[in-house]
Protein backbone atom coordinates (compact mmCIF):
# COMPACT_ATOMS: atom_id res chain seq x y z
CA UNK A 1 0.00 0.00 0.00
CA UNK A 2 1.36 3.41 -1.01
CA UNK A 3 1.31 5.79 1.94
CA UNK A 4 1.05 9.57 1.95
CA UNK A 5 4.65 9.73 3.17
CA UNK A 6 5.81 7.73 0.14
CA UNK A 7 3.87 10.00 -2.22
CA UNK A 8 5.36 13.03 -0.44
CA UNK A 9 8.91 11.73 -0.89
CA UNK A 10 8.30 11.04 -4.58
CA UNK A 11 6.72 14.47 -5.19
CA UNK A 12 9.41 16.41 -3.34
CA UNK A 13 12.25 14.47 -4.98
CA UNK A 14 10.68 15.05 -8.40
CA UNK A 15 10.58 18.76 -7.58
CA UNK A 16 14.24 18.79 -6.55
CA UNK A 17 15.21 16.81 -9.65
CA UNK A 18 13.23 19.14 -11.91
CA UNK A 19 14.85 22.20 -10.33
CA UNK A 20 18.34 20.72 -10.79
CA UNK A 21 17.58 19.83 -14.42
CA UNK A 22 16.47 23.40 -15.16
CA UNK A 23 19.39 24.87 -13.21
CA UNK A 24 21.93 22.89 -15.22
CA UNK A 25 20.26 23.95 -18.47
CA UNK A 26 20.11 27.66 -17.60
CA UNK A 27 23.82 27.53 -16.72
CA UNK A 28 24.45 26.15 -20.20
CA UNK A 29 21.86 28.40 -21.87
CA UNK A 30 21.51 31.57 -19.76
CA UNK A 31 18.29 33.53 -19.96
CA UNK A 32 18.30 36.97 -21.65
CA UNK A 33 17.02 38.41 -18.34
CA UNK A 34 19.28 37.30 -15.46
CA UNK A 35 16.54 36.98 -12.81
CA UNK A 36 14.84 34.27 -14.92
CA UNK A 37 17.88 32.05 -14.31
CA UNK A 38 16.65 31.97 -10.70
CA UNK A 39 12.91 31.97 -11.44
CA UNK A 40 12.77 28.85 -13.61
CA UNK A 41 14.60 26.49 -11.19
CA UNK A 42 12.40 27.68 -8.32
CA UNK A 43 9.35 26.90 -10.44
CA UNK A 44 10.70 23.39 -10.89
CA UNK A 45 10.80 22.85 -7.11
CA UNK A 46 7.02 22.97 -6.74
CA UNK A 47 5.74 22.40 -10.29
CA UNK A 48 8.02 19.41 -10.90
CA UNK A 49 7.90 18.01 -14.46
CA UNK A 50 5.25 20.59 -15.39
CA UNK A 51 7.80 23.26 -14.48
CA UNK A 52 10.36 21.59 -16.75
CA UNK A 53 7.85 21.51 -19.62
CA UNK A 54 6.91 25.16 -19.06
CA UNK A 55 10.57 26.16 -19.02
CA UNK A 56 11.33 24.16 -22.18
CA UNK A 57 8.39 25.61 -24.08
CA UNK A 58 8.32 29.20 -22.79
CA UNK A 59 11.69 29.92 -21.16
CA UNK A 60 14.37 28.04 -23.02
CA UNK A 61 12.94 29.23 -26.34
CA UNK A 62 13.58 32.85 -25.29
CA UNK A 63 17.20 32.00 -24.51
CA UNK A 64 17.57 30.38 -27.94
CA UNK A 65 16.09 33.45 -29.64
CA UNK A 66 18.63 35.63 -27.83
CA UNK A 67 21.41 33.25 -28.93
CA UNK A 68 20.22 33.40 -32.55
CA UNK A 69 20.08 37.17 -32.35
CA UNK A 70 23.68 37.36 -31.19
CA UNK A 71 24.87 34.93 -33.87
CA UNK A 72 22.88 36.25 -36.81
CA UNK A 73 22.48 39.96 -35.95
CA UNK A 74 18.73 40.01 -36.46
CA UNK A 75 16.64 43.09 -35.69
CA UNK A 76 15.94 44.11 -32.10
CA UNK A 77 12.28 43.26 -32.50
CA UNK A 78 13.19 39.67 -33.33
CA UNK A 79 14.76 39.13 -29.90
CA UNK A 80 11.35 38.44 -28.39
CA UNK A 81 9.17 35.50 -29.19
CA UNK A 82 5.58 36.17 -30.10
CA UNK A 83 4.04 34.09 -27.36
CA UNK A 84 0.28 33.64 -27.16
CA UNK A 85 -1.10 36.05 -24.56
CA UNK A 86 -1.84 33.29 -22.04
CA UNK A 87 1.78 32.12 -22.18
CA UNK A 88 3.07 35.63 -21.54
CA UNK A 89 0.73 35.86 -18.57
CA UNK A 90 1.86 32.43 -17.34
CA UNK A 91 5.52 33.50 -17.44
CA UNK A 92 4.63 36.72 -15.59
CA UNK A 93 2.69 34.64 -13.06
CA UNK A 94 5.50 32.14 -12.58
CA UNK A 95 7.96 35.01 -12.15
CA UNK A 96 5.83 36.49 -9.37
CA UNK A 97 5.08 33.08 -7.86
CA UNK A 98 8.74 32.12 -7.67
CA UNK A 99 9.53 35.15 -5.52
CA UNK A 100 6.54 34.38 -3.28
CA UNK A 101 7.43 30.70 -3.08
CA UNK A 102 11.04 31.47 -2.18
CA UNK A 103 9.94 33.84 0.59
CA UNK A 104 7.47 31.28 1.93
CA UNK A 105 10.08 28.50 1.84
CA UNK A 106 12.58 30.69 3.74
CA UNK A 107 9.94 31.73 6.29
CA UNK A 108 8.99 28.19 7.32
CA UNK A 109 12.34 27.19 8.88
CA UNK A 110 12.71 30.66 10.43
CA UNK A 111 9.47 30.21 12.35
CA UNK A 112 10.28 26.59 13.20
CA UNK A 113 13.79 27.32 14.49
CA UNK A 114 12.90 30.43 16.49
CA UNK A 115 9.68 29.06 17.97
CA UNK A 116 7.95 32.39 17.39
CA UNK A 117 4.21 32.65 17.94
CA UNK A 118 1.78 35.50 17.36
CA UNK A 119 -1.33 35.56 19.56
CA UNK A 120 -0.40 32.03 20.60
CA UNK A 121 -0.86 30.72 17.04
CA UNK A 122 1.93 29.04 15.08
CA UNK A 123 -0.15 29.13 11.89
CA UNK A 124 -0.72 32.88 12.20
CA UNK A 125 3.01 33.34 12.77
CA UNK A 126 3.74 31.41 9.58
CA UNK A 127 1.29 33.60 7.71
CA UNK A 128 2.81 36.89 8.94
CA UNK A 129 6.47 35.91 8.49
CA UNK A 130 5.96 34.17 5.15
CA UNK A 131 3.80 36.96 3.72
CA UNK A 132 6.41 39.54 4.70
CA UNK A 133 9.28 37.58 3.16
CA UNK A 134 7.22 36.65 0.09
CA UNK A 135 6.42 40.33 -0.47
CA UNK A 136 10.06 41.38 -0.10
CA UNK A 137 11.38 38.67 -2.43
CA UNK A 138 8.48 39.23 -4.84
CA UNK A 139 9.31 42.94 -5.13
CA UNK A 140 13.02 42.12 -5.44
CA UNK A 141 12.36 39.69 -8.29
CA UNK A 142 10.03 42.20 -9.95
CA UNK A 143 12.52 45.09 -9.81
CA UNK A 144 15.16 42.92 -11.46
CA UNK A 145 12.81 42.27 -14.35
CA UNK A 146 11.22 45.70 -14.78
CA UNK A 147 14.47 47.68 -14.95
CA UNK A 148 16.23 45.38 -17.49
CA UNK A 149 13.04 45.20 -19.61
CA UNK A 150 12.79 49.00 -19.64
CA UNK A 151 16.38 49.24 -20.88
CA UNK A 152 15.67 46.72 -23.63
CA UNK A 153 12.77 48.94 -24.73
CA UNK A 154 14.87 52.12 -24.60
CA UNK A 155 13.24 53.58 -21.47
CA UNK A 156 16.31 53.24 -19.16
CA UNK A 157 14.25 53.28 -15.97
CA UNK A 158 16.19 53.97 -12.75
CA UNK A 159 16.14 51.60 -9.76
CA UNK A 160 14.06 53.99 -7.64
CA UNK A 161 11.32 54.28 -10.23
CA UNK A 162 11.65 50.55 -10.88
CA UNK A 163 10.98 49.85 -7.19
CA UNK A 164 7.76 51.92 -7.29
CA UNK A 165 6.65 50.16 -10.47
CA UNK A 166 7.45 46.77 -8.88
CA UNK A 167 5.12 47.54 -5.98
CA UNK A 168 2.34 48.47 -8.41
CA UNK A 169 2.94 45.41 -10.56
CA UNK A 170 3.41 42.82 -7.83
CA UNK A 171 1.15 43.66 -4.88
CA UNK A 172 -2.15 42.37 -6.28
CA UNK A 173 -0.61 39.23 -7.78
CA UNK A 174 1.27 38.48 -4.55
CA UNK A 175 -1.87 38.83 -2.43
CA UNK A 176 -3.71 36.56 -4.88
CA UNK A 177 -0.90 33.99 -4.62
CA UNK A 178 -0.98 33.99 -0.84
CA UNK A 179 -4.78 33.63 -0.80
CA UNK A 180 -4.44 30.31 -2.62
CA UNK A 181 -1.41 29.18 -0.66
CA UNK A 182 -2.58 30.18 2.82
CA UNK A 183 -6.07 28.90 2.11
CA UNK A 184 -4.71 25.43 1.35
CA UNK A 185 -2.41 25.43 4.37
CA UNK A 186 -5.39 26.36 6.57
CA UNK A 187 -7.25 23.34 5.19
CA UNK A 188 -4.20 21.18 5.91
CA UNK A 189 -3.89 22.59 9.43
CA UNK A 190 -7.52 22.40 10.48
CA UNK A 191 -9.18 19.68 8.40
CA UNK A 192 -6.90 17.16 6.68
CA UNK A 193 -4.87 15.96 9.65
CA UNK A 194 -5.63 15.29 13.28
CA UNK A 195 -2.05 16.47 13.92
CA UNK A 196 -0.77 18.91 11.25
CA UNK A 197 2.54 17.80 9.65
CA UNK A 198 5.68 19.47 10.94
CA UNK A 199 8.23 21.33 8.77
CA UNK A 200 10.79 18.57 9.36
CA UNK A 201 8.65 16.03 7.46
CA UNK A 202 8.32 15.38 3.73
CA UNK A 203 4.53 15.43 4.11
CA UNK A 204 4.69 19.09 5.17
CA UNK A 205 6.75 20.05 2.12
CA UNK A 206 4.46 18.06 -0.16
CA UNK A 207 1.56 20.09 1.25
CA UNK A 208 3.63 23.23 0.58
CA UNK A 209 4.16 22.14 -3.03
CA UNK A 210 0.39 21.82 -3.45
CA UNK A 211 -0.10 25.18 -1.74
CA UNK A 212 2.35 26.87 -4.13
CA UNK A 213 0.65 25.32 -7.16
CA UNK A 214 -2.71 26.58 -5.91
CA UNK A 215 -1.16 29.98 -5.23
CA UNK A 216 0.07 30.11 -8.82
CA UNK A 217 -3.46 29.23 -9.99
CA UNK A 218 -5.12 31.95 -7.90
CA UNK A 219 -2.58 34.58 -8.98
CA UNK A 220 -3.00 33.83 -12.70
CA UNK A 221 -6.24 35.87 -13.08
CA UNK A 222 -4.65 38.78 -11.20
CA UNK A 223 -1.62 38.73 -13.51
CA UNK A 224 -3.92 38.46 -16.54
CA UNK A 225 -5.67 41.65 -15.40
CA UNK A 226 -2.41 43.47 -14.59
CA UNK A 227 -0.88 42.63 -17.98
CA UNK A 228 -4.11 43.46 -19.81
CA UNK A 229 -4.28 46.87 -18.11
CA UNK A 230 -0.62 47.58 -18.89
CA UNK A 231 0.34 47.77 -15.21
CA UNK A 232 2.61 44.77 -15.67
CA UNK A 233 4.67 43.89 -18.72
CA UNK A 234 3.98 40.66 -20.59
CA UNK A 235 6.98 38.34 -20.43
Amino acid sequence: MITLTTIAYIAVMMGVGSALFILIDVIRHPQPMFIMNIVWPINGLYLGPIGVLAYWQMGRSDAQIQHDHENHHTNHEDMHSEKPFWQSVFVSTSHCSSGCAFGDAVGVPLVAMTGLTIAGSTLLTHYVVEFTLAYLFGIFFQVFSIVPMSKMMGDHMGWGRGFIQAIKADTLSLVAFEVGMFGWMAIVHFFLFTEPPKPDTMTFWFMMQIAMILGTATSFPANWLLVKKGIKHAM
